[in-house]
């Protein structure tokens, strides 16, 4: 595809939501109040804002390879302080997907350059739980297996960031959930992981 393409694409989509919405690009340029903030994986196959039916401008965005959540990450950190404190977002969803590549290179025994440091988060979080694999009839199952434990514990690091305490003890009404994307069938599945409030965190954290 030639990068005219793009351009192209681009002007007809602009066509398209105007002729929706004739002010829609007019009052997005004026702010954005979006509820939500995602924290997903860079992969290209997961775009955010359409697999939840979302415009421009209702979902703020954060992507980067394994949905990692990592505390030296001052990226991602910013990212949520912003959606914290300046957008009043009122719910962080962290979400993952299966046969996610960057799961996957986390614990093959092939290296894969500089990612593999990145990577290392996931490594160690395999390595901490290895029985709870024990039962996984193939590699398939255990990298997806391995893909939902990441979704809880990325969603465990934003509760334990100073910012989402802070937003609690001043009682902003804030949520946490953990989901997990298919891109076999295009779903999301609820992992059943809501924080709400700093009691739920572990004493340490708060």
């Amino acid at each position: 595809m030639q990068m005219k393409t793009l351009i192209e694409n681009n002007r007809a989509w602009a066509s398209e939501i105007k002729r929706g919405d004739p002010e829609f690009f007019q009052k997005l340029s004026r702010q954005q109040y979006p509820e939500y903030l995602w924290i997903g994986c860079a992969d290209s196959r997961v775009p955010a804002n359409q697999i939840v039916g979302l415009l421009p401008g209702e979902l703020f965005v954060h992507r980067n390879v394994a949905n990692l959540i990592v505390h030296t990450d001052l990226n991602c950190l910013s990212v949520i302080q912003y959606a914290v404190d300046v957008l009043k977002v009122k719910h962080i969803i962290v979400c993952g997907h299966y046969d996610c590549g960057g799961v996957a290179a986390a614990i093959n025994e092939r290296p894969s350059g500089l990612i593999d440091n990145w990577l290392l988060h996931v490594k160690d979080m395999y390595h901490r739980n290895r029985s709870a694999f024990a039962d996984c009839v193939d590699d398939s199952e255990r990298i997806n297996r391995l893909c939902e434990m990441n979704v809880i514990e990325q969603v465990n690091n934003v509760c334990h960031t100073s910012i989402l305490q802070a937003a609690w003890q001043r009682g902003q009404n804030l949520q946490v959930h953990g989901w997990i994307y298919s891109i076999a069938d295009g779903l999301l599945k609820d992992l059943d992981v809501t924080f709400n409030a700093p009691g739920q965190v572990p004493e340490v954290y708060r």
